[in-house]
């Protein structure tokens, strides 16, 4: 009998325990990363990288039917659980303007602002809704890890796009197309607002987990300078993101980003009533201890609303 995280979305996969046994049956290799632990549960060591880079292969194998994946040393290794409900509450969200129907297929458009080499966020929004996904990212090591992720699962073959952002002023310029249209855009934005700041923050992750402060250690949750730091931390790059919408504002319905510290919010509500946004939700997802959250913002009234919901989520 497996246990419930109740606290992750209804629709989410990952609401049980991790079933080992089933894990280790699509992903061989997981086996030698599995133990016992004190409570008499199987487990893994989540400091150890190859450890979690392995349950997420197996993660993704198992539940999404992807059978390539990887990312380069040192790159973040996201917990899918956490990604997969944030794609759920997007669903969620759409279904709010569409009789609490979530819209479903390839002719719904997603951008991911700040894809990584992981790809996570559009693999899972496929799988799940058959959505189409477009990636960005400024790192090309991260572009070529997920163009690869893509190219070597045929499954997603003509579902996702990735994209290089050339530009480390922008957002959404440069990425964003004239005339191209989005139903929603998702973004885990840089929470540090500079290296030091992001080590310490790995260094209390470590401490956490009961493990020492050393250097050696503090690379096992790997991150790079961009996906973990950005200049002037989280509230920066939500506000730029902020201003950036408003100029293509007729080209999305809800633009959405994560924010995980509550002390970003009054600025970004400041930023969006600067730059008139017509409606704002402030989404809460608790995921175990901790709780997430994200804020959503469109420029299209109720009756542009009307109009982009018959016009693309009710084909």
């Amino acid at each position: 009998m497996h246990t419930e995280k109740t606290s992750l979305h209804e629709r989410n996969l990952h609401r049980e325990r991790y079933d080992f046994k089933a894990l280790i049956d699509s992903h061989r290799e997981l086996s030698k990363f599995v133990f016992v632990n004190p409570f008499g549960d199987e487990s893994i060591d989540f400091a150890n990288p190859d450890a979690v880079k392995s349950l997420n292969k197996a993660l993704l194998k198992h539940f999404y039917g992807i059978f390539y994946w990887d990312i380069p040393d040192g790159y973040l290794c996201p917990p899918i659980p956490g990604r997969a409900d944030y794609i759920h509450y997007i669903a969620d969200l759409l279904a709010s303007v569409n009789g609490n129907q979530f819209p479903v297929g390839r002719s719904i458009k997603v951008l991911d602002i700040g894809v990584g080499a992981n790809c996570v966020y559009p693999i899972v929004g496929h799988r799940e809704y058959g959505w189409s996904f477009t990636g960005s990212d400024i790192d090309p090591v991260s572009i070529d890890s997920a163009t690869q992720i893509v190219d070597k699962n045929p499954s997603l073959e003509g579902a996702i796009d990735i994209r290089l952002q050339t530009s480390s002023k922008h957002i959404f310029k440069g990425i964003i197309q004239s005339g191209e249209i989005f139903d929603a855009t998702i973004c885990n934005p840089p929470f540090h607002a500079s290296l030091a700041e992001a080590q310490a923050g790995t260094k209390r992750k470590l401490t956490n987990l009961g493990l020492k402060k050393g250097p050696k250690q503090v690379l096992n949750f790997g991150g790079q300078n961009a996906e973990l730091w950005v200049e002037g931390g989280e509230e920066v790059f939500v506000r730029q993101m902020i201003r950036e919408s408003a100029e293509i504002s007729s080209q999305c319905f809800w633009f959405t980003s994560l924010i995980s510290k509550k002390t970003t919010l009054p600025g970004v509500y400041a930023e969006l009533k600067k730059v008139n946004a017509v409606e704002i939700k402030t989404v809460e997802m608790a995921q175990g201890q901790k709780v997430s959250r994200f804020v959503a913002w469109t420029f299209l009234d109720k009756e542009m609303q009307k109009k982009w919901v018959k016009e693309r989520f009710q084909r």
